[in-house]
This record gives structure tokens, C-alpha cells and sequence, in this order.
């Protein structure tokens, strides 16, 4: 897309990047991102910077696409999606640099941090934790029957270690 371009929108469009048209409008093989699963429902699949999905084929009012992750599902071919690939590719490739960037990242997802060590806790905190040294100083294995508390390290694990050729 660029400054100026005038957007198409509806199943008249013609199939340009940066068009939103129908999927049973859109051509095998093109590329298209911001996907609705249902019509009408906003853009729900493939929104992410560089990624796009691909579509596969139409029959009897669904079309089949192949989503970023490989996947291949099925959609009604009156949900619209846009022609292209949405800028910011390689987004994940700048390294973090600093703690605080990588503070503001898992912010905003659902995960815990920054994430301690159990060998750098107290022995009260965590299983590997205390000593005069950080090292688990027992085997990390743990059955799956463990209580919580000890269920820590590798969870009935089938091996563990550097695997022997």
C-alpha cells in the first residue's frame, strides 16, 4: 500500500494488495491477511506483522485457507479478508537490548515476569533452592503422582540428559 492509494471495498473490488473483498471473490494462490471467521465479525486471523495466509481453494460456499501456522481451515466464503501482507516482517528478530524492553513485551501477554531460577531462592521458596552453591543437589525427576511443592524440574520425564547417539 502506499500514500494516496485509494482502497476498494466489497465484492466489485478488484483483487489488488490493500483491497477487502469477499473470500469466494479472491483468486487461488493470493496472499491475504486481517481474515473475519464469520461475516461481518471483524478481521480475526492472520493480523500480526509480516504474516499472511493463503488461499487454497473454494467449494460449496466455503473457501480453504492455510493460516500462518501451517493449519488449513475452512471459511465461509462471505467472510472478507484483505489482499497482501501487512508491513513490520522480522519484527522479532531486533534483539531486546535491555530489561525494560523486555518488561514492556510480556506485559502485555499473559505470562509471568521476569522468571527466577529455583536454584538462585531459598530452600523455603523452591525444591533446588538454598545451599552454599546454586545447583539442585538431588535429581530433577519427579514422579507424576508428586504433591505440589515437589512437582517441580522434569515432570515424569522419560529421559533426561544429552541424548547418546
Amino acid at each position: 500500500m502506499y500514500i494516496g492509494q485509494i482502497i476498494e471495498v466489497g465484492p466489485a473490488a478488484k483483487p489488488e494488495p490493500g483491497n477487502i473483498l469477499p473470500l469466494g471473490s479472491i483468486p487461488e494462490g493470493t496472499m491475504v491477511y486481517n481474515i473475519e471467521l464469520r461475516p461481518g465479525d471483524g478481521g480475526k486471523l492472520a493480523r500480526q506483522a509480516g504474516s499472511y495466509a493463503l488461499i487454497l481453494g473454494k467449494s460449496g460456499g466455503v473457501t480453504r485457507i492455510r493460516l500462518p501456522s501451517g493449519k488449513e481451515k475452512d471459511i465461509p466464503s462471505t467472510a472478507r479478508a484483505t489482499i497482501g501482507i501487512p508491513a513490520g516482517a522480522g519484527r522479532t528478530e531486533k534483539p531486546i537490548m535491555k530489561a525494560g524492553n523486555a518488561y514492556h513485551k510480556w506485559k502485555v501477554k499473559a505470562r509471568k515476569w521476569p522468571r527466577v531460577r529455583g536454584v538462585a531462592m531459598n530452600a523455603v521458596n523452591h525444591k533446588f533452592g538454598g545451599g552454599s552453591h546454586q545447583r539442585k543437589s538431588h535429581p530433577s525427576t519427579v514422579a507424576r503422582n508428586a504433591p505440589p511443592g515437589r512437582k517441580v524440574g522434569h515432570i515424569a520425564a522419560r529421559r533426561t540428559g544429552r541424548r547418546k547417539r
